[in-house]
């Protein structure tokens, strides 16, 4: 189901909703905390972690609805995983809160190295941080389910991200293509059930049967993140010129997923307005 019942997880989840808290994680990780505003205008708090041992990065942030976002980058695997979990409208039969994981390739240049990022510090923590360069709006097609039991081969990272999302992780066709050239066994994806062949899916926002079978949109943004290391040139002594790190250009870019959803009841955000 998409929806699972309430358990010691989903509790821990929900104290997390609350309270914004990231654990570092067992290995040479290194953790900064950084004030940025949202596209709503309101402040939050970002957390960002470097884990040079599994050479990996997470950012995690709640948005002013509640939902919490987080966004690893793997590294090893060139995987790059979102989850949001997004609370629930009770009074409309939904769960308290919902999850849903988005994983596709993770491009080189989009983020700053880990053993970069578990270096970065800032002198003024309280400053609200903006963006030097606000990246275009990236469009992504979740053609495909991802089956949570047999992702260990895409990345490690999945299972413990996604496991309350459960049925509800989605990534697109071209990643699948790319992944199975590398060997990545067929069974992990189910291919979804596509506008092609099924004419009458409309979106869910302008679907009114609740229990009608639509595309669901969500979208999402890292107002904040270090994209690219800056390099700056000095000479010695004897004239000779050199390059050095000597900082960080930060990005903020958008996300905007759509896939198919067996019920206009797990996209209520989606709706007309």
């Amino acid at each position: 189901m998409f929806a699972s019942c309430i358990s010691a997880a989903s509790v821990r989840i929900l104290t997390r909703l609350c309270a914004l808290v990231l654990v570092v994680a067992v290995g040479l990780g290194s953790e900064l905390r950084v004030r940025v505003r949202l596209s709503d205008g309101l402040v939050t708090e970002e957390v960002l972690e470097a884990d040079s041992e599994k050479d990996s990065i997470s950012l995690e942030f709640k948005q002013g609805d509640g939902t919490l976002i987080t966004f690893v980058a793997d590294f090893k695997q060139d995987v790059k995983i979102f989850r949001a979990l997004i609370l629930g409208e009770l009074e409309r039969g939904q769960n308290q809160y919902q999850a849903l994981c988005f994983i596709s390739r993770l491009n080189r240049n989009e983020i700053i190295p880990s053993e970069s990022m578990a270096r970065l510090r800032q002198k003024n923590p309280q400053a609200i941080r903006l963006a030097e360069e606000r990246r275009g709006l990236e469009q992504l097609t979740m053609s495909a389910a991802v089956n949570l039991s047999r992702a260990l081969q895409l990345s490690s990272h999945i299972h413990n991200m996604c496991t309350e999302a459960q049925e509800a992780i989605y990534t697109r066709e071209a990643d699948v293509k790319h992944w199975l050239d590398k060997g990545v066994d067929g069974s992990i994806f189910e291919v979804l059930p596509q506008t092609t062949e099924v004419p009458s899916f409309q979106a869910c926002h302008s679907t009114k049967d609740l229990w009608q079978p639509c595309l669901c949109t969500y979208s999402l943004r890292l107002e904040w993140y270090p994209c690219l290391l800056k390099y700056c040139r000095s000479r010695d002594t004897t004239g000779k010129g050199s390059t050095y790190k000597c900082g960080i250009k930060s990005c903020s870019k958008g996300y905007h997923f759509t896939y198919y959803v067996p019920q206009k009841q797990l996209c209520l955000w989606d709706e007309e307005t």
